[in-house]
């Protein structure tokens, strides 16, 4: 059966219409490309194969970049996103697994500098290029899923600015990410994966109790909260991303938080 499914995948098409974007593009393939190597063997999708869908990502992230600014940018229906869903966030994340060549490593890196130099004021980061909404504290927009990306620019880059600009995302999602949702898109869930990816990067015992009081809220509260209509169980209500099995599988992590990964985006 195994055999029969990576045939299937294998065969298919990622032409250079579609998008760049994690949810529905080029780069979310690539992420289940790097599930299937670490799963199934390094060789399971070679990199001849992944290594022209990286190039076509970048070639069409310079394209609407602007030298000397940020030399990658995407457009995701119409919008130039910076979140992990449909934008920058995402896109960088994915590209920094690969084996990238050096023009193409140095673009990457400097255009997470430019969202770091370009946020808000309140270290919260904008939805999109426009930069007009200062609301959004989820990990498909927002801070949460820039400071993934960024802990994993950390550890690919060393760089300390990379180090600090992911722990300063910690200050605007403790006193905002407690949120009316529950899940792991755009809910408690999954901000609470954003303290434990920093006490895994710095071993710093204060953001494993951050994590802990998030996700002991969700164990004490949740389920009350989201039966009296104060709290957003999620349009699909038992879904990863949405609903309560993005608050379960954040409870199974909290019982090994070093090993503990953000589900369908860390690896």
């Amino acid at each position: 059966m195994v055999d029969y499914y990576l045939t299937q995948f294998r065969e298919i098409d990622v032409s250079k219409d579609f998008q760049s974007e994690m949810i529905g593009g080029k780069a979310g393939y690539l992420w289940a490309c790097l599930f299937l190597n670490k799963n199934l063997g390094q060789e399971t999708i070679p990199p001849a194969h992944t290594s022209a869908i990286v190039d076509e990502i970048i070639e069409n992230g310079r394209k609407r970049g602007e030298k000397g600014r940020c030399p990658l940018m995407f457009e995701s229906n119409g919008e130039r996103y910076w979140g992990v869903a449909h934008g920058l966030a995402g896109i960088m994340h994915v590209l920094m697994h690969f084996d990238l060549k050096p023009d193409a490593r140095a673009d990457v890196k400097n255009t997470l500098k430019y969202m770091i130099n370009n946020r808000f004021p309140s270290g919260n980061y904008p939805r999109d290029e426009e930069k007009k909404s200062d609301e959004l504290v989820y990990w498909c927009h927002g801070a949460p899923g820039v400071a993934l990306t960024l802990v994993k620019a950390a550890e690919v880059f060393e760089d300390k600015e990379m180090i600090k600009a992911a722990t300063d995302t910690t200050d605007v999602v403790w006193t905002r990410g407690l949120l009316k949702k529950v899940g792991i898109c755009h809910g408690i869930s999954g901000n609470a994966y954003v303290f434990l990816s920093i006490y895994r990067m710095t071993g710093r015992v204060e953001y494993l109790h951050k994590a802990k009081a998030f996700a002991c809220f969700l164990l004490d509260r949740g389920q009350k909260l989201i039966s009296e209509g104060q709290m957003h169980g999620g349009d699909t209500p038992y879904s990863l991303f949405e609903g309560v099995g993005g608050m379960a599988y954040l409870f199974l992590d909290m019982y090994d938080p070093v090993n503990a990964r953000f589900p369908a985006y860390e690896l």
